[in-house]
């Protein structure tokens, strides 16, 4: 495992961090939590000392699953980040209520990593006006939290404004991979928080592993390169040249993903992609930007529709649809889909807009899709 300084913090952290957003899953699609306890520790007995969970993620059950599995002396050997979920408070009060929830799951007296969570202009506002920031100075003088960050999912100029809104940033989390140089805080996001000296944890490197099987377009460019690296490699690596980038969240869910990106993780290196290798992922990048027209990730904040609609699954079908030419194939799976969970079935109320972190249309997709795919198949 290689290691990089977090920040001002006295601590090395693994450049491969583990994201426990996407946790193995039983038939019934319940947490596998066996399982689950084992692929976290064996991450750690590789040498991930990072790992991350969140409020909400698996329906609150994820914080509990890493409390499960960092027993037995694991609790010692990691730092734990998780977050404070802005939609989840409408008061003062709610700031202690959530973080006592979260150690009581997580099973610890302190959470050494707090971040706000998916932070947009309307919640980072929001947060501001109940002095969310006096209270994390409480917290993290009472030993509760040991420091400060937060995720975001907005344009690059709120993250600008974010980032000089508070000079106790420890670190920030953001959703950084080779599509999305230009896209939420992107490039210039990354290298405004390293010149402030703020540590930077990527989520979604692998774009909700959408960057994992490449269509052929894709792969032909991987299989022309003089050195053969899988897609997940390719995308890993090019983060990891970068030496603004600390620590790389991978969403986990097999013993064979761990393996992997153990492996990959030990040969990172910073400018380990020399420029012919940046070449050709940025000629894998216009590829990519030709062929996919949603830029869905699975993340599944725009869930529950107040409709019943399976919004990431309908947006899922389509982009397969059309990335991998498989128009009639993804038509029989639309029609395998349950009649409410149908594109067809949106109202265009919009609600599920304002949840989206990559700001996708949704009300304007949803009827295209239902035309698209809903036709005989």
């Amino acid at each position: 495992m290689q290691y990089r300084r977090f920040g001002s913090l006295d601590w090395n952290a693994s450049v491969l961090g583990f994201g426990c957003m996407r946790l193995p899953r039983t038939a019934s699609r319940d947490v596998d939590v066996p399982e689950a306890v084992r692929i976290i520790r064996a991450a750690i007995d590789g040498g991930v000392n990072y790992v991350d969970t969140a409020y909400g993620y698996h329906g609150g059950k994820s914080e509990t699953v890493l409390g499960k599995a960092l027993t037995d002396g694991y609790r010692e050997r990691v730092k734990v980040a998780t977050k404070l979920p802005p939609w989840e408070v409408s008061s003062r009060r709610d700031f202690d209520r959530i973080l006592a929830e979260q150690l009581r799951r997580l099973g610890t007296g302190h959470v050494d990593l707090y971040l706000l969570h998916s932070l947009d202009k309307g919640s980072w506002k929001k947060l501001l006006g109940l002095d969310v920031l006096r209270w994390a100075e409480r917290a993290i003088s009472d030993g509760r939290i040991g420091c400060l960050g937060f995720s975001f999912h907005d344009d690059l100029p709120v993250f600008k404004e974010i980032l000089d809104g508070w000079d106790r940033w420890a670190f920030c989390q953001i959703m950084y991979n080779y599509l999305f140089e230009k896209k939420q805080a992107g490039t210039e996001g990354l290298e405004a928080a390293a010149r402030r000296g703020i540590p930077v944890v990527v989520m979604e490197p692998l774009l909700g592993g959408n960057l994992t099987s490449p269509p052929p377009a894709i792969q032909g460019i991987w299989d022309a390169a003089p050195v053969r690296r899988s897609p997940v490699e390719w995308a890993l690596q090019w983060l990891w040249s970068r030496p603004e980038v600390t620590v790389v969240l991978s969403g986990m869910s097999s013993m064979e993903q761990v393996e992997e990106n153990l492996a990959i993780a030990d040969r990172s290196r910073v400018g380990a992609l020399g420029a012919e290798e940046l070449a050709r992922v940025a000629e894998a990048r216009d590829t990519y930007e030709r062929i996919r027209p949603i830029p869905c990730t699975d993340c599944k904040y725009c869930m529950p529709c107040p409709h019943g609609v399976n919004i990431p699954h309908n947006l899922g079908i389509y982009n397969t649809a059309v990335m991998y030419n498989q128009l009639e194939r993804e038509k029989r799976g639309y029609h395998r889909t349950k009649t409410e969970e149908r594109a067809s079935e949106c109202t265009q109320c919009e609600e599920c807009e304002s949840k989206c972190p990559q700001k996708i249309r949704i009300s304007e997709w949803m009827p295209r899709i239902a035309r698209e795919l809903g036709g005989a198949a």
